[in-house]
């Protein structure tokens, strides 16, 4: 194209709950930005000045898995249930329209990408009624659909893998519409370390190359009980060091630092870190809760993982697809999670079977290779809406 202002404006439309619909927002920002085939803006829709209610949301979500996470697992199955579910699908996405056309006011798109469910319901709402023509763009960052993802309107569905996309399908979802690419990550994780560039990095790390690397990690938002799990792990008499990633969780950064000096195992504890590529990099093992970004980019690193304290609902379903595949392990708690960590440490033979499952399952080019469906099937063929 000419000029800049003929360029495509796509508005990518995340939500702050966690770090991961952003994350695979960025990446896919920029694969598009890369190709200088569109303008993009990544915009949160659980941010204040969006939307109150959004926020709302978001806050009463994280207080619900934190404290009542029972109550969070029943009503995620009862909202994947037909018809409980799409009442209150429908009455959610009617709910969050005005934020939804809020953003399409100010930004005035080409096209809308959304990174979660909530924003992609409420486009898909106002498409229904006529008030959005723009083509719509679903990206499901989880190896798991809840109905909360499925509309018609959506033109464009990007999934994890071939099984959901057969799943979308079973929900009414024209398989036209629906491309199993993998989950998009950032280009910092697109091939595994070489072994020279792993000593580089533990040396880096002050960490000597003899022993292996268990990297820890709760997610952004540092939720989980993660220092009992460092406890658990450091009561072994196995040779290891520790790298603990507490996120945003400022209080557990700072009680696991001040316990630091007591521990049997020699630890690095960090806050929120742009360096993961490096630190999976210098890692054996990664040991974390199940987030759909988190172990998309553990598997383009085939770094092999031991999944606990999953969320119950996308996170537990999670768990459940990359042990069935072979590429993790699952801990139900502390006990089991220092047995399993003893198990693989001692037993490198399972690591080396496990890092070639995580290799069958990676996807490190699935930005790149959505940002260049999304041009092929929505823009050079002319489907995309006039303005």
């Amino acid at each position: 194209m000419s000029s800049k202002k003929n360029l495509t404006k796509i508005l990518l439309v995340s939500a702050s709950i966690g770090s991961g619909h952003t994350q695979a927002a960025e990446a896919i920002k920029a694969s598009l930005e890369n190709r200088q085939l569109a303008t993009t803006e990544v915009v949160d829709f659980m941010a204040g000045e969006n939307s109150y209610l959004s926020t709302l949301l978001k806050e009463t979500y994280l207080k619900m898995i934190d404290i009542f996470p029972d109550t969070y697992d029943l009503m995620y199955r009862l909202s994947q249930m037909p018809l409980s579910g799409s009442k209150v699908q429908n009455l959610l996405s009617m709910t969050l329209k005005r934020s939804m056309l809020k953003l399409v006011q100010d930004h005035r798109p080409d096209a809308i990408l959304c990174t979660h469910p909530f924003p992609c319901g409420a486009a898909a709402y106002l498409k229904r009624t006529h008030r959005l023509t723009v083509p719509l763009i679903g990206v499901i960052t989880d190896f798991a659909i809840h109905r909360f993802w499925c509309y018609n309107e959506t033109d464009l569905y990007f999934v994890a893998s071939p099984e959901l996309k057969l799943e979308l399908a079973q929900q009414g979802i024209n398989t036209a519409h629906i491309r199993d690419t993998g989950i998009p990550v950032s280009s910092k994780f697109s091939h595994p370390p070489a072994l020279a560039e792993q000593a580089a990095v533990r040396q880096t790390l002050g960490f000597s190359n003899t022993y292996p690397v268990i990297l820890i990690m709760g997610g952004g938002l540092g939720l989980g009980d993660l220092e009992q799990a460092v406890l658990s792990i450091d009561s072994l008499s196995l040779p290891f060091n520790l790298i603990v990633v507490a996120g945003r969780n400022a209080t557990l950064r700072r009680s696991l630092s001040t316990k630091a000096q007591y521990l049997h195992h020699p630890i690095k504890v960090l806050g929120y870190t742009s360096h993961v590529p490096e630190l999976m990099a210098a890692a054996s093992l990664l040991i974390t809760k199940p987030g759909g970004l988190t172990i998309s980019e553990a598997l383009s690193m085939q770094l092999p993982m031991l999944l606990c304290q999953a969320i119950p609902g996308q996170e537990e379903e999670n768990a459940a697809y990359l042990t069935s595949k072979g590429a993790a392990l699952w801990a139900q708690n502390n006990h089991d999670l220092a047995n399993t960590v003893s198990e693989l440490l001692t037993q490198p033979e399972r690591l080396r079977v496990m890092m070639e499952k995580t290799a069958q399952l990676a996807h490190p080019y699935a930005a790149q290779t959505i940002a260049d469906v999304i041009f092929q099937e929505l823009f050079r063929t002319g489907a995309a809406a006039n303005r």
